[in-house]
């Protein structure tokens, strides 16, 4: 089987890789009969002299190849027809700006499988980006708020060299006893407790979260049930909660009332409450400051988040009383980080732990029949049809 790791296309460029030159080493070692080629590129965080180094096979052309590896969409004009393709397609909720990208695919007769929907068989995710959009998203919201309050100035995580580089950065800094609230305990909540676990801010309960005074800066984490609750006061457990979405409603402004920084890593269903409601935020009690939206859904359950924000401008204002965007600096202005893709600014790291995770979990279902499902599970389309697990992307493509 003949692989390929494509060239990033997209604009503004993507300078990650779903595998750094060390993995394609491990790949070949691990999958002896398989032929890697890799695409030159000009944008990538590794150079093209570093996979040669290594004895990689360099291309302009990969038509010859069964397998193509990219990370983000790939524009329309560039896909091989008859091939299999991994990325991230963002179609599966029907985004509308890449319906024209799906038909291309039906169209061109191509197998995609996308990184969202590679899932375990209790249909959990198995790889993706979320760690590093966390720990991103976390140094974000500390530098957010020194700038807001011009109280001390980081770099931008670009700048620097990966996640050491960024630690390295705040634990020169001595913060004010503020209160930090992570909802989410998945990977992207997991990056930002890495970073506050990293600079020594102390991990609190909620209950002590929310009546206790502290001299030092806090944390506390959340999932779902600690922040929604049923509209019948009924206390269940996280199972009703995913399956009953309608009944619950949040029960986040608790937070608000003793927040300073609101870090978001939680996955939101569509019938899932508001989380941060405009009356929170609108409420004289309200005392958040920063609110880094990682998740980045816009028009979702983070009321401020009114547009993503981008990695060369980051930070907006945030005016409660009038629900609009105004200047960082307004006296009245929360302020709100929702990059929503966070991840590029750690290309390195992210690319190699990326690649650690693909070559672990999913390279393998190519060479043993796919005896757990895994590429099944993920397929979006084959021979030029929606799979039925993605039969509900139908009337998306039809542009109904």
């Amino acid at each position: 089987m003949k692989f390929g790791i494509l060239k990033e296309r997209k604009n503004p460029p993507d300078r990650r890789v779903v595998f750094s030159p060390d993995d394609l080493i491990k790949f070949k070692q691990q999958f002896t009969n398989s032929t890697i080629e890799v695409e030159r590129s000009t944008i990538r965080i590794f150079s093209d002299t570093e996979y040669e180094a290594l004895g990689m096979e360099m291309t302009d052309d990969l038509s010859n190849c069964d397998v193509l590896f990219g990370v983000k969409e790939v524009p329309v004009e560039n896909l091989i027809p008859n091939k299999t393709y991994l990325f991230f397609s963002h179609t599966i909720k029907k985004q509308p700006y890449n319906r024209q990208l799906l038909q291309a695919i039906l169209e061109k007769n191509i197998d995609l499988y996308d990184y969202e929907t590679i899932v375990d068989d209790q249909n959990r995710r198995l790889i993706g980006f979320g760690r590093y959009a966390g720990i991103v998203g976390a140094y974000n919201s500390i530098r957010a708020f020194g700038i807001k309050f011009e109280l001390f100035k980081l770099p931008k995580a670009e700048t620097l060299s990966g996640k050491e580089a960024l630690i390295t950065h705040l634990k020169r800094l001595i913060l004010p006893p503020l209160k930090f609230v992570i909802t989410g305990t998945g990977k992207v909540g997991k990056g930002a407790k890495e970073v506050l676990d990293a600079i020594k801010i102390k991990e609190v309960s909620v209950a002590d979260y929310l009546t206790k005074n502290y001299s030092q800066p806090v944390y506390t984490q959340v999932d779902v049930l600690e922040y929604n609750m049923r509209k019948d006061g009924q206390v269940l457990d996280y199972l009703d909660f995913y399956n009953n979405p309608k009944e619950y409603i949040s029960d986040f402004e608790k937070f608000t009332t003793v927040s300073d920084i609101y870090i978001t890593g939680h996955f939101h269903a569509n019938e899932a409450p508001v989380i941060l409601t405009r009356e929170m935020l609108q409420s004289k009690d309200c005392k958040i400051k920063v609110v880094a939206d990682i998740s980045c859904d816009v028009n979702g359950p983070i009321a401020c988040t009114l547009r993503s924000s981008t990695i060369a401008e980051p930070l907006y204002g945030y005016f409660p009383s009038e629900n609009k965007e105004v200047d960082v600096f307004h006296p009245a202005a929360i302020v709100v980080m929702a990059v929503d893709n966070l991840p590029c600014e750690l290309p390195k790291d992210a690319s190699e732990g990326f690649g650690e995770v693909v070559l672990q979990q999913v390279l393998p279902a190519f060479f043993n029949g796919d005896k757990d499902g895994i590429l099944q599970r993920a397929k979006i389309t084959e021979k030029g049809k929606l799979t039925p697990r993605f039969s509900y992307l139908q009337d998306f493509v039809d542009g109904k």
